[in-house]
């Protein structure tokens, strides 16, 4: 029946969306105006209600997720990242994150393979500040092995129960793991407890498509939240001054479309002391006690892994595209901006 609810909701989204048009797509920033009390993140038909962001896709909860990277970290670095998430994409994200001083306390959540860790490194911070955590070991054991990574402590933990104590943080950054949060509002709460005041968080992720085939698959897959959706969790956390950078591969020209398994890095700063101020209950689910088991949760592995594999086609795609286009550049500057 599950399996069945994500199926239809995925086909609702398709015909709903290819009947009432997408959502507008301008602007490379977006901020957030200060807010003085704590509210609900807002959902509107025209962004989450139409899709909503508390149903769980195929790959979303814990153990299906750590199971989905038991095998994808096997390619992770070498598929996965030059199709999605290259390293001037992830120097261009961590900017609004200011992870340039050496002697900052940084933790990375959800930091896989340790790609988005090297880039924090680079930036400035020493290795020994730096704080790497996920909750798939197989993931966990390639960061290890990468020697500009010696010296960053490495757990294996939960992004919504971190075992950090409150106000101990100056920056938090989380790549490309979103997506596998039960509860993403949780998750950014933990964010706001982690850090102290004046610090940073930086959630960098997916972003929703707009085009109806793209986001039938980005349905069943995983979860792709609207930029609304970001700005409404940052702000019901508690944060300040949260603004929005769009990033993406540059091969696609500022299409969106299709939706960015990278495509926005979104940051806000805690401005005051102690836990975030959105009182939320028990946690949902823990990757020691699944919330699907058995059979059930291997059908759901299989059919979010298939509809994940069209996401490993769609950059390959537009990197097509962008290569037949690019004659037609030589003499049309617009070329691939027009017609991508």
């Amino acid at each position: 029946r599950e399996m069945l609810r994500g199926v239809l909701l995925a086909l609702a989204v398709a015909s709903a969306h290819a009947f009432h048009g997408s959502l507008p797509l301008s602007g490379a920033v977006r901020s957030l105006p200060r807010v003085s009390r704590c509210r609900a993140p807002r959902m509107t038909l025209s962004t989450a209600s139409a899709r909503p962001a508390l149903a769980k896709r195929f790959v979303q909860h814990k153990k299906e997720a750590q199971t989905f990277y038991r095998f994808l970290s096997i390619v992770y670095d070498t598929i996965v990242n030059p199709g999605h998430w290259t390293e001037e994409m992830r120097d261009e994200a961590l900017e609004p994150a200011k992870v340039e001083w050496h002697n900052l306390d940084v933790v990375d959540v959800g930091a896989g393979t340790g790609f988005c860790t090297l880039g924090i490194v680079k930036a400035g911070v020493r290795p020994e500040k730096v704080t790497m955590i996920d909750q798939s070991p197989h993931q966990l054991a390639k960061a290890k092995k990468k020697e500009k990574l010696n010296g960053v402590t490495i757990l294996q933990g939960d992004a919504e129960d971190l075992p950090f104590e409150t106000d101990s943080k100056d920056r938090y950054v989380s790549a490309g793991s979103i997506e596998y949060w039960p509860e993403p509002q949780r998750g950014i709460c933990e964010a706001y407890r982690v850090l102290r005041p004046g610090g940073l968080a930086c959630v960098i992720g997916p972003v929703y498509p707009t085009n109806p085939i793209s986001r039938f698959f980005a349905d069943a897959w995983m979860l792709f939240p609207t930029e609304q959706e970001y700005l409404d969790w940052f702000a019901a956390a508690g944060f300040k001054d949260v603004k929005l950078k769009r990033i993406g591969p540059w091969w696609y020209h500022g299409v969106r479309r299709h939706g960015l398994i990278m495509g926005c890095s979104v940051t806000g700063r805690k401005a005051a002391a102690g836990e975030s101020p959105l009182a939320l209950g028990p946690k949902e689910e823990d990757v020691a006690r699944p919330a699907v088991g058995g059979a059930a949760r291997l059908a759901r592995l299989v059919l979010g892994t298939m509809a994940g594999f069209y996401y490993f086609l769609v950059p390959v795609y537009m990197l097509l595209k962008h290569m037949l286009l690019w004659p037609l550049s030589l003499v049309w500057k617009g070329a691939h901006r027009r017609l991508m």
